[in-house]
């Protein structure tokens, strides 16, 4: 009897070892393939602490690798910063800080480039924030909760705090904003609502402040 032989699965180390290969060609000339394969696993380590379901994870600890990477990069002087970074970092990312990035990228466009990242990651969105801002025309599907690292705060230009308390580091030359917020996973559907039309209003005036100022 003739069997299809399956081809093996793909374990995430394997995963991560070509993720790895893809970004250090993306990166080559900026960092070492090793300084790639490093930031790679540490990624997919820090986002492992908080996953409950791991089927994805390789692929988003590549994403958050990629960006992490870009951001030192732009800190470094390696990339160019043609707009505004932006960083809005709460405790989980995963109710405020979300609803502040998804607002800017829906408002700002591609004039700001927006981060978001949590002092002590959450392993999922909450679901009121996600239905809230579905219900607001803002698809969150994509999102997850990140950790807040020193290489993006170190590249954004303005890091937005909500709660998290002393958990950023403070850098020179960077803007410093702390916005008083419910944390919505300790509000009610319609309390949700009411922060995210102040966070709305929060990030309209934000926006209007960021293109008056010129940037370098």
């Amino acid at each position: 009897m003739n069997r299809t032989v399956q081809p093996p699965l793909l374990t995430p180390d394997s995963v991560l070892h070509r993720a790895s290969e893809r970004l250090a060609v993306r990166f080559d000339g900026i960092f070492s393939e090793e300084t790639v394969e490093r930031v790679v696993f540490e990624s997919f380590t820090a986002l492992a602490r908080t996953a409950t379901v791991n089927t994805h994870l390789p692929s988003l600890a590549t994403r958050f690798a990629q960006d992490r990477l870009t951001a030192l990069a732009q800190s470094k002087g390696a990339i160019a910063k043609p707009v505004p970074e932006v960083l809005f970092v709460c405790v989980q990312n995963a109710g405020r800080s979300q609803m502040a990035a998804a607002y800017l990228r829906e408002l700002g466009g591609d004039r700001i480039h927006v981060r978001s990242a949590g002092s002590q990651p959450a392993a999922d969105l909450g679901a009121s924030v996600v239905q809230v801002m579905t219900e607001a025309g803002i698809d969150l599907a994509q999102e997850f909760p990140k950790p807040l690292t020193d290489d993006v705060v170190r590249a954004a230009d303005v890091v937005i705090t909500m709660g998290c308390g002393d958990a950023c580091p403070v850098y020179p030359g960077k803007q410093y904003l702390d916005w008083h917020l419910d944390d919505p996973d300790e509000l009610t559907l319609d309390e949700v609502r009411r922060v995210r039309d102040q966070i709305r209003t929060n990030v309209e005036q934000l926006l209007r402040s960021l293109e008056a100022a010129p940037h370098a």
